[in-house]
């Protein structure tokens, strides 16, 4: 199955968090909070603008990106567990060096 974002929609999927601290301590499972960045698998066409106008988005498939720990609606598509929100749920971009 593949989807296709609407309007100003964006699908994401959540990327592993780290299961050892710095010191190296092992978090179990069930101890871990869900990660709260993702890389953005597909983006939608965009939004009208109060002239009609499509307003294209800022992040791209293949951000990274920040959101929040409640943010978007969950769906499973084929084994995987996907988000999907508006770009506005987004918070940042991680950029890398």
């Amino acid at each position: 199955m593949k989807l296709r974002p609407l309007a100003d929609r964006v699908i994401v999927k959540r990327v592993e968090s780290e299961t050892k601290t710095a010191s190296g301590i092992y978090i179990p499972d069930n101890a871990a909070e869900k990660p709260d960045q993702g890389e953005v698998l597909a983006v939608g066409p965009g939004k009208r603008n109060d002239k009609g106008e499509l307003a294209a988005l800022t992040v791209k498939v293949g951000d990274r990106v920040l959101f929040g720990k409640y943010s978007g609606q969950t769906v499973k598509v084929d084994g995987d567990e996907l988000l999907v929100m508006k770009e506005d749920d987004l918070f940042a971009v991680v950029e890398t060096k």
